[in-house]
């Protein structure tokens, strides 16, 4: 049953009620008062209990599904999302986002090649076809959540990396201790069906899609430092863009 939740509508603000409505049910998702999951009040409810127009809670409402903290299900209502890790513009490892968001990353390492054959991603790295580079793969979790496959290729200069410091460390801040410092980056983002392999991983059914990210990051100086392709749970993970007016 969903719980009436406090919400204090001021008619003598500036401030739009759609807005005061969505703000007030935003931040009660953010600091937990809402869950994953819980139940939420119907608009008519809410409308009626407020003495709002429905219109006005149903534009409220929208807004959060939009920005994917509240889910619509057909036969179920109006609950709260799954806690998603929302990437922004920025330079930053999936290890920042996870503590950023209040999150407790942890690390699998489930391979680590320090001299692999990848003409790809040699090439990416500014690199000839046959250089040795190094690759490691890994399985980001949030919490008890598995959230993210990670591939990350090296140049050979970081051939001693290990597994132990890659399963407590995020790999940027790892490149940053070795004065490798990624301060710019090309990417693209992307879905894709999950294969085999990474549904066992990221424990999907076969309809779940995946979020794809590949990119190339380049140090102060123009060098490439690494090269990423990655996939994430599309139901834990988005990534927030900024766009201008030309």
């Amino acid at each position: 049953m969903a719980v009436q939740l406090p919400i204090v509508i001021d008619r003598s603000s500036p401030v739009p009620l759609y807005h005061q409505l969505a703000q007030q049910l935003t931040d009660m998702v953010e600091d937990g008062t809402l869950k994953p999951g819980d139940p939420f009040e119907n608009e008519l409810a809410l409308a009626e209990r407020l003495k709002l127009s429905r219109p006005t809670v149903r534009r409220a409402i929208s807004e959060l599904v939009s920005r994917g903290l509240l889910v619509r299900r057909r036969g179920i209502g109006t609950t709260v999302a799954n806690q998603v890790v929302h990437r922004r513009d920025e330079l930053t490892s999936l290890y920042d986002d996870l503590v950023r968001a209040g999150r407790t990353p942890s690390t699998q390492v489930l391979s680590l090649e320090a001299a692999a054959l990848d003409e790809t991603a040699a090439v990416a790295l500014g690199l000839a076809p046959d250089t040795p580079i190094v690759h490691i793969e890994r399985l980001r979790y949030a919490g008890s959540t598995p959230l993210a496959i990670l591939h990350n290729w090296l140049p050979p200069e970081h051939a001693d990396l290990n597994a132990e410091e890659l399963t407590e460390h995020g790999l940027y801040e790892l490149l940053r201790n070795r004065g490798r410092q990624p301060v710019v980056a090309h990417q693209s983002i992307g879905a894709r069906s999950a294969r085999p392999a990474e549904r066992r991983l990221l424990e999907l059914s076969k309809a779940e899609p995946l979020l794809t990210m590949t990119r190339k990051a380049y140090d102060a100086q123009g060098v490439a430092v690494e090269f990423g392709d990655h996939c994430y749970r599309a139901d834990q993970y988005a990534f927030d863009i900024t766009v201008h007016e030309r």
